[in-house]
């Protein structure tokens, strides 16, 4: 999963940073509101973490562009704002939901997964797909009754591709979920990760589209 972390704050940014990645995100971190807009406009996230008090455009002014745009990226709001007012104004410009510094970072956690269950309408915290099931708490696959062990990348990929079941994904919004800037990425990297995904769950679960990227069927 792919996230945009919009924090100015140079030591809780680097936390926030550090802990997402070690739960297997990849995070794009800016520190300023238009650099935000600016990335929203041209890249593909599957969350966003923003922060109110931003320099050269604020928190809410970010936020009501991207609804403005008609993107239904996920939004939490970080924030040292905790009127009642303060929440008001930003579920009302459209976020999804609130947590106040100062945080404990599992909780941050828990709350990206919740709105990611509600934005893929799961009510439950493991994605089950035939005789797969994906738990994002545990970042664990089970596949026929065995557990499989998945690299980051991998497990990224599949959660992907299983959440967009039915529907063709490009070769740019896949490697724009699982590579943030800072990383480098082999031009044969995603089809390696989607060789590997095939060997371990049947060559028949990942389709090619040719011209357009993968796809992962729907069930019956």
């Amino acid at each position: 999963m792919r996230i945009l972390l919009v924090e100015d704050d140079e030591d809780l940014g680097e936390a926030v940073k550090q802990g997402l990645q070690q739960e297997s995100y990849s995070v794009d971190w800016v520190k300023d509101g238009w650099t935000a807009d600016q990335a929203l406009k041209t890249e593909s996230f599957d969350s966003v973490i923003l922060d109110l008090g931003i320099p050269k455009m604020n928190g809410l002014e970010v936020l009501r562009n991207l609804r403005k745009r008609s993107q239904d990226t996920p939004v939490l709001i970080l924030t040292a704002r905790d009127s009642v007012e303060d929440r008001v104004k930003g579920l009302d410009s459209g976020a999804d939901d609130y947590i106040n510094k100062p945080f404990k970072i599992a909780e941050l956690y828990a709350r990206l997964r919740a709105i990611q269950r509600r934005q893929h309408a799961r009510a439950t915290p493991e994605i089950v797909f035939g005789a797969l099931i994906i738990d994002p708490v545990a970042h664990q696959v089970t596949f026929n009754g065995e557990v499989v062990q998945l690299p980051r990348r991998e497990f990224a990929l599949l959660q992907k591709l299983i959440e967009n079941h039915g529907r063709a994904l490009s070769r740019e919004q896949l490697n724009q979920s699982i590579y943030s800037w800072d990383e480098d990425v082999d031009s044969n990297a995603l089809e390696v990760h989607i060789h590997n995904l095939r060997k371990k769950f049947g060559a028949h679960l990942i389709r090619t589209i040719r011209g357009v990227g993968y796809m992962v069927e729907k069930t019956e």
